[in-house]
């Protein structure tokens, strides 16, 4: 799908997803150049935004609270290991590793992030540990095949600026500087 159908749609829909956002900006970044209907398109877009008649749907209103608890233990282990041995581990690789042998605890609100990380610590905690340990030892016990693979999260400057964006659209759509005569 193109920058221009992506504009249609959101239009039509009245709010932009975060799979949308994220589309245009893998286009704009890889393009060398954009037409100009694909300019236009991403005027109307902004202009949209803008007066609120497309609405950017936020990325996250939940959060996952086993991946903290997870990455606490897994940022543990890993320290002992790499201050007692001359290795290097993949924090991303373990964490994900044991997450996906784990069950999610997700929680919307701060009172049920606190209820879901007290029923990890006393339901679940013997499971996070193992998972942790199977999974650095199975980084541990792994050739490094790809070693050229760019990890997700590893952002340009362009990518920044369009979070940024992003946040400004999203947290401060009230917000307008005054201006000075």
């Amino acid at each position: 799908m193109g920058i221009e159908d992506i504009v249609e749609q959101a239009l039509r829909n009245g709010y932009l997803t975060p799979t949308q956002e994220a589309e245009v900006g893998r286009i704009c970044d890889k393009a060398t150049e954009l037409s100009v209907n694909e300019y236009m398109a991403l005027d109307r877009l902004m202009g949209a935004l803008l007066t609120g008649q497309v609405v950017a749907v936020p990325r996250k209103q939940f959060i996952n609270v086993m991946e903290e608890l997870v990455l606490t233990e897994a940022i543990t282990r890993i320290a002992v290991i790499e201050a007692e041995q001359d290795c290097a581990l993949d924090l991303g690789d373990i964490a994900a590793y044991a997450l996906n042998r784990l069950p999610p605890l997700y929680a919307t609100t701060e009172e049920g992030a606190q209820y879901q990380r007290r029923r990890a610590e006393e339901e679940l905690m013997d499971l996070i540990t193992t998972q942790v340990r199977e999974a650095i030892e199975n980084s541990m016990a792994r050739p490094e095949f790809h070693p050229e693979r760019a990890a997700i999260g590893q952002k340009s400057g362009k990518e920044v600026f369009s979070q940024v964006s992003s946040l400004l659209q999203t947290y401060a759509t009230d917000y307008e500087e005054p201006r000075r005569n």
